[in-house]
């Protein structure tokens, strides 16, 4: 009896070190969404969501984020002006960019997670690859996907092809506990 009331208190208080340990992460201020592809290159601001990350049980990981499409940032203020028209984001009648992860897996290098991403009033499945990096105070995701602008269907206007379709978007998201 007193063996297995040691082996559950052992039990519980791995499974409560593995949860506090990991789990539900706020989103710090110094993240990077970044995108680039021939003809334009820039970045995304205010992400907002839930992340919720345990390596040790992918099984209850989940992410739910969003950024603002009028945030999209270029360099050059006649392109976003540009970037946010109807011709391409229309950020007007698609305020968000948003992705939904369904699944977390195991990858050769880190992990990958699948999702819904949805864009332009279009959502498409995604596989991001991504690594995470534990830290005292927090971690930092960090991955790369390709996404093709026509399969969201930004096709911009007739002058548009001179813009990449496949545009490389780079994440690093610090998070905190």
């Amino acid at each position: 009896m007193k063996n297995k009331i040691l082996l559950l208190a052992f039990l519980s208080t791995v499974t409560l070190t593995a949860f506090t340990t990991y789990g539900s992460w706020r989103i710090a201020e110094d993240y990077a969404i970044k995108f680039s592809g021939s003809g334009a290159t820039g970045t995304f601001s205010d992400l907002q969501g839930t992340i919720i990350f345990n390596p040790n049980s992918l099984g209850t990981s989940k992410i739910a984020v969003s950024v603002a499409a009028n945030t999209i940032s270029t360099g050059n203020s006649i392109q976003d002006k540009h970037a946010r028209g109807k011709n391409w984001f229309d950020v007007e009648k698609h305020p968000q960019i948003k992705f939904t992860s369904k699944q977390f897996i195991k990858a050769e290098k880190g992990y990958k997670v699948l999702g819904e991403l949805e864009m332009h009033g279009v959502t498409k499945e995604l596989a991001i690859p991504f690594t995470f990096t534990n830290s005292p105070s927090g971690g930092i995701f960090e991955g790369k996907v390709n996404v093709n602008r026509y399969d969201f269907g930004i096709k911009g206007p007739i002058m548009a092809v001179t813009v990449a379709r496949d545009f490389e978007v780079t994440l690093r998201v610090p998070v905190t506990r």
